[in-house]
């Protein structure tokens, strides 16, 4: 027998050996389980295939010389033959598809149990459970229930005190910053802190009413100011020509049209939980892991320590 061959079955025997060792020899190995059963027939077609495929072109380049007709292209001399796909490359692709198929449909289709589909159903459980016996917390027990969570999700960003360490992450012990406000008015905001689409323009879309012209360097500068100075200070002017007919005259906002800006709400916060936020910092990813009452409670605890 060639020595090739013999080879390609002696590696045949050890990664089968190997393969059957690490599912087989697992506790619960072989017995009634589809999914260790469909592994052990993948590992099979694919190292047989693999084997079979690396013997029949290292064979090929041993024995076999190039032949049929050139193509007309060539590049720097070097041209490519016209010859069809081997027949053993193209049964193995249509036995592949017809494999995809039946693995998909009936071998293990999409519906069938899966260890996702058990951990979502029983976080799904959980939840409605969670929901269920604290859905009438209100007050201090809810606050006490969003500084846990607060610890838990998102002292990593925003410390342990919610100060943001250092400008790592928006300081929470006040509701927004001069940076804050400034890169909105200047590029705009569309961060769904109403929970749908009501973008805020730019710039170019602002217009001072008591000037009735677009707001300026020093204008965005002073009112920034005032906003974040909690509605106190010089720019009271500005700010009403400029931003009071949509966050109204205080900054608390107006339903449907524009977010309270003066201060954190437990809505505003649990809004931004869920859609996430983009600002002068950077991006903050929306927390779908946690719970409706979760964010509710992570608001009324942020809401409790902002100024």
């Amino acid at each position: 027998m060639n020595k090739l061959y013999l080879w390609g079955i002696i590696i045949i025997a050890v990664m089968l050996g190997a393969t059957y060792l690490s599912v087989g020899g697992s506790k619960g190995g072989l017995n009634d389980d589809i999914v260790n059963m469909l592994a052990i027939t993948g590992a099979v077609a694919l190292v047989i295939i693999t084997v079979f495929v690396v013997i029949k072109y290292v064979r090929q380049m041993q024995v076999d010389s190039a032949s049929g007709e050139l193509a007309d292209e060539n590049w720097d001399g070097i041209g490519e033959y016209k010859n069809s796909v081997p027949t053993g490359w193209a049964v193995m692709f249509l036995l592949t598809m017809v494999w995809g198929m039946w693995y998909f449909t009936i071998g293990y289709p999409v519906n069938s149990y899966s260890q996702i589909g058990e951990y979502n159903e029983d976080t799904l459980a959980h939840n409605a459970k969670f929901e269920a016996q604290y859905k009438d917390i209100t007050g201090d027990r809810l606050i006490e229930m969003g500084e846990s969570v607060f610890l838990a999700e998102c002292k990593v960003c925003h410390g342990i005190n919610a100060d943001g360490i250092d400008g790592k992450a928006a300081n929470l012990n006040k509701r927004i910053s001069v940076a804050s406000v400034k890169h909105v008015l200047e590029k705009g905001s569309n961060n769904k802190l109403l929970g749908m689409e009501m973008p805020m323009p730019d710039r170019n879309g602002l217009l001072n009413s008591n000037t009735g012209a677009l707001i300026t360097d020093a204008e965005i500068e002073i009112v920034s100011a005032y906003v974040a100075n909690g509605m106190s200070g010089e720019g009271a002017d500005v700010f009403a020509g400029a931003c009071s007919m949509c966050h109204g005259a205080d900054g608390k906002g107006m339903e449907f049209v524009a977010p309270n800006i003066a201060s954190f709400s437990p809505a505003l916060v649990s809004t931004i939980l869920a859609h996430g936020k983009k600002g002068v910092i950077g991006v903050m990813p929306k927390f779908e892991r946690l719970n409706d009452k979760q964010k509710e409670a992570v608001g009324a605890y942020i809401t409790s320590i902002s100024k």
